[in-house]
């Protein structure tokens, strides 16, 4: 069996925000694709083939390999690189200003090419969509895209955000040909066309099916000569015995904690192997601050005091993820333990019972935790059922659990008629401002009518416009104390990336990191 995998240290690239990204060792045009083809299945769906229109990790799985951005992550890395760019950088000092010279020769994969005035269509189609499922909602500092020429692109920004390099680096960024995409409405037919590693040849229920793109030009070796993509809508127990049938070469994102730990300490009679690697996903318990309940400051401190992460983690998770205490996770710069620091690791009833009593509550809290059963993994009901036992067995909390479909799920949500309910996120971009910005403040993706002026006013547009990113620490500290203070979420845990593979397939190690980039173009086979 694979041990951990132990990321390599990137360098930093300089002067991300006010100097100049170069690129090098850049693809001439023939993206290789000369070994076996491999079968991948998991049990996420791709809900959208146009990236104006996907926000969720299936649709972003399809964008970064059929797709370019101008930037990318590396393997391993979180500092953006030039992509279908040559060159990007930040103009002037305010960082309000982004600049990006594209690469020669670029070509979609029909064999139209790729110019400026593909970039600046791209996100001008998506912003005046702006799709409720979409990414519209990462840029509202965006306001124009230029194209002074045929490889020039400048982004004027209305505020100052030194993450924006990140933000084009992610699907958000993907590249469009203008001439094959409406400018005001969503692409329907299932297609994409894209100037990335990959080409997608079909699109349907059941799978994907992916071949090499040898007009591509950019950074990335494709090690195989295609990939099939096999959807399981949800059924792990299929997805696992497709694996162990032969049937797939890898699994990935959706097998049980309980598959995953079993095929960790089984014996190798089956040939499969498990990848572990670096992960950024997390999930939080979301307060809604007008519920006459969750509302109650005492309530959420309760509930603080007798959460059981550690327990979660061994009986629920079987160790596929790890205890969460802030809403920065580990890894990511900015990160602390404000919630550890304030609540504490082992639960407390007597403490619980305090926050009651200084709120003027007397008897037990009666309270329902709202779940989903698979968007945000497969163990969220068992998880929130567990998460009720604690509340319960502490005597100060009467608590039941209901899980709806997703669909409802959100619906619900927005009309405020749930008081506690679970949120995953997996980020779009490895930096604290996709763990902050997208939580607070107007149109924020919790829903959950909180807000606090010192830090959508202040803190937030303050770290956004650091060049600095190390020195942002102090504020997003700060930020992080308030939220531990003010309890709108609580932290529960972050996951751990795992892929399953037979024993003849590898790169996987460089497709599980915190940039959330899965690399079709990394994975080989005998």
């Amino acid at each position: 069996m694979k041990m951990r995998i132990q990321w390599p240290v990137l360098p930093v690239v300089a002067g991300l925000a006010s100097g100049l990204l170069t690129g090098c060792g850049a693809g001439s045009g023939d993206s290789g694709g000369t070994g076996p083809a491999v079968v991948m299945g998991m049990s996420d769906d791709v809900l959208a083939t146009d990236p104006a229109s996907g926000y969720d990790p299936g649709s972003w799985l399809l964008f970064n390999n059929v797709f370019q951005s101008l930037l990318s992550f590396p393997d391993g890395g979180t500092e953006p690189q030039p992509e279908a760019a040559q060159s990007c950088g930040f103009t002037d000092l305010s960082t309000t200003a982004y600049k990006c010279t594209l690469r020669d020769g670029l070509k979609f994969s029909n064999g139209d090419e790729l110019t400026s005035e593909d970039v600046k269509f791209s996100f001008d189609r998506m912003l005046r969509i702006n799709d409720a499922a979409g990414p519209a909602i990462m840029f509202p500092m965006l306001e124009k895209v230029e194209a002074p020429d045929a490889r020039t692109v400048v982004f004027r920004l209305k505020v100052p955000d030194a993450t924006f390099p990140s933000k084009i680096a992610s699907g958000a960024g993907s590249i469009v040909d203008h001439t094959q995409y409406d400018a005001g409405g969503l692409r329907k037919d299932g297609k994409a066309i894209g100037s990335g590693p990959y080409t997608l040849d079909s699109f349907g229920k059941e799978k994907a099916v992916f071949s090499v793109n040898h007009r591509y030009k950019g950074t990335a070796e494709v090690k195989n000569s295609g990939v099939t993509l096999k959807f399981f809508h949800g059924n792990q127990s299929a997805l696992k015995k497709a694996l162990q049938d032969d049937k797939a070469d890898i699994a990935y994102r959706g097998l049980t904690a309980q598959d995953v730990a079993g095929l960790q300490n089984a014996d190798n009679k089956s040939k499969v192997e498990v990848v572990e690697g670096s992960s950024a996903e997390v999930q939080h318990l979301v307060f809604n601050m007008r519920d006459p309940v969750a509302g109650k400051l005492g309530v959420r401190k309760a509930i603080a005091y007798l959460l059981d992460r550690d327990a979660l983690i061994k009986d629920v998770y079987r160790g596929t993820a790890t205890p969460l205490y802030s809403i920065i996770p580990a890894g990511i710069a900015g990160h602390n333990t404000a919630f550890f620091d304030t609540y504490g690791a082992s639960p407390s009833p007597t403490r619980a019972a305090a926050a009651l009593k200084a709120d003027g509550i007397t008897g037990k809290v009666k309270l329902t935790l709202w779940s989903t059963p698979s968007r945000y993994g497969p163990a969220t009901d068992q998880e929130l059922t567990a998460i009720a036992k604690q509340l319960d067995d502490s005597g100060l909390f009467e608590a039941d659990v209901k899980s709806v479909p997703f669909d409802r799920y959100e619906k619900d949500i927005a009309k405020g008629r749930y008081g506690v309910y679970v949120k995953g996120w997996v980020p779009d971009y490895p930096d604290a401002d996709n763990f902050t910005a997208p939580f607070f403040g107007k149109g924020n993706v919790l829903s959950n009518n909180y807000s606090n002026s010192l830090i959508t006013g202040t803190l937030i547009p303050r770290t956004a416009a650091q060049s600095d990113r190390s020195a942002t620490d102090h504020d997003y500290g700060r930020l992080q104390d308030i939220v531990a203070d003010q309890l709108p979420v609580l932290p529960v845990w972050q996951a751990k990336q795992y892929a399953v593979t037979r024993e003849n397939v590898y790169g996987l190690e460089y497709c599980l990191d915190a940039s959330t980039v899965f690399r079709f173009w990394e994975l080989s086979k005998d």
